[in-house]
């Protein structure tokens, strides 16, 4: 499939994620639970941290140009997650 053509499947993907990084701001406490075990310290800056990752991936995702970019950015990022999560088990 062309990168320039809007599947649904990553419309809503990229919609779904920018929405779930402006949550991050407006409701942090609905992730605290989650980031705390991979972020132990400082896990209110983590927050926003993850909050800004995920509105840019989710943006990124709905624009043709950078589509690739940001599916590569999100392999990226799921590894980040991942590997933080792990160390402080």
């Amino acid at each position: 499939m062309s990168e320039k053509k809007k599947s649904p499947a990553v419309v809503l993907t990229g919609l779904a994620l920018a929405g779930a990084g402006v949550t991050h701001f407006v409701a942090p406490q609905v992730f605290e639970p989650i980031t705390k075990p991979a972020f132990p310290r400082d896990t209110d800056r983590h927050i926003k941290v993850n909050g800004s990752i995920e509105t840019a991936l989710g943006i990124g995702l709905l624009i043709p140009k950078t589509r690739k970019l940001a599916k590569f950015g999100a392999l990226g990022y799921v590894g980040y997650l991942a590997a933080n999560a792990i160390r402080h088990r």
